[in-house]
């Protein structure tokens, strides 16, 4: 007998129109049965164009077809009507907008903060550039950016001509953008909600970002307003989750994967950060406990992309502005971080 979990991951490999993502992950798949070789289901959609209704239609019944045993299949696709009352909470991208020129976003939590989780995008964001790929860093922490210093430059964002938009500053080969390069070295940012929500949308819409293979977004911790309006603004291909090995840590990251689920993200695996350390003698000494990212990447049925083991190096390169994988790429801590990056683009296919 086939199941709902087997008519979802087959149903996985049709793709929204126009977007990276596909139809579950969106969240747009209702009432699925399953029945002696009979399957069902409804695809729920907002204001969306007749080919895309077809297109869905048609696709989720080639992908179902697929499946052994499968005989006959029903996929109705519902739309809203248009007008003032047709804004259908269950359409996720109804006030999101692409970002032309970036082909993969995805957003780099914690849920806590001290994780390492700005250490571990802006290494990640290195990686991925290292291993060629076209590479933007979105650092979404308006309270407390760290980006700036750890890539090593405060140089202010150009405009384009007409003054309309932002030209991001490149630095080790990474396009970036932060609230650190817009305001004065140690003046502290004091603004409530609405205002982080439209500096965000304007990281993300008024910044001439270009062509990418993938922007990265660093996010502060908690699952507050950075976190929702980067949500609101795009469509995100993915989150990955950084944690540490301890369980004080572990149990607010599932406060975040929860975060995301709710929003329709889909969470492209766990990075456990501080796994361990070995003394100059070679002793493996377990600081934090080890193996609680694996164990938890388990428990939610997710990726666990990498472990990244405590290396003074890591830390003495964030400071100075060159990030280990840039400035010794052989190494064993830049080697962590680059292993990490090959799983995520394995990931994202």
């Amino acid at each position: 007998m086939i199941t709902e979990e087997q008519i979802k991951d087959a149903l996985r490999v049709v793709k929204y129109p126009g977007y990276s993502r596909d139809i579950i992950s969106f969240g747009i798949v209702k009432q699925i049965s399953a029945r002696e070789g009979a399957v069902s289901l409804v695809i729920q959609l907002g204001n969306a164009a007749p080919e895309v209704v077809r297109q869905l239609k048609t696709e989720s019944e080639q992908a179902l077809k697929a499946l052994p045993g499968v005989e006959l299949v029903h996929v109705e696709v519902k739309t809203t009507a248009a007008g003032p009352a047709a804004a259908s909470p269950q359409s996720p991208w109804q006030n999101q907008n692409r970002v032309p020129g970036i082909k993969r976003i995805i957003a780099v939590a914690s849920g806590k903060g001290g994780v390492g989780k700005s250490t571990t995008s802006v290494n990640l964001a290195c990686g991925l550039r290292h291993l060629g790929a076209s590479v933007g860093l979105l650092d979404c922490d308006i309270y407390g950016p760290s980006i700036p210093l750890m890539m090593g430059t405060r140089e202010k964002p150009a405009l384009t001509a007409g003054d309309t938009m932002m030209v991001p500053p490149v630095r080790h080969g990474v396009k970036l953008m932060s609230i650190g390069f817009l305001i004065e070295d140690d003046n502290p940012v004091i603004w409530r909600g609405p205002m982080i929500t439209k500096t965000i949308q304007q990281f993300l819409t008024s910044v001439a970002w270009g062509e990418l293979d993938y922007l990265l977004v660093d996010l502060p911790p908690g699952t507050g307003d950075a976190q929702l309006s980067l949500c609101q603004t795009v469509p995100l291909d993915g989150g990955v989750i950084v944690t540490t090995p301890q369980e004080a840590s572990l149990g607010v990251v599932r406060k975040g994967i929860g975060m995301f689920q709710k929003v329709n993200v889909p969470i492209l695996g766990i990075v456990e950060n501080m796994s361990y350390f070995t003394t100059p003698g070679g002793e493996r000494v377990e600081i934090f406990g080890h193996g609680g990212g694996r164990q938890e990447a388990e428990r939610q049925k997710t990726t666990f992309l990498g472990e990244i083991p405590i290396f003074t190096e890591i830390r003495v390169s964030g400071d100075e502005g060159v990030p280990v994988v840039v400035s010794a790429p052989e190494t064993a801590p830049a080697q962590a971080f680059i292993r990490v990056a090959e799983a995520l683009r394995k990931k994202m296919g």
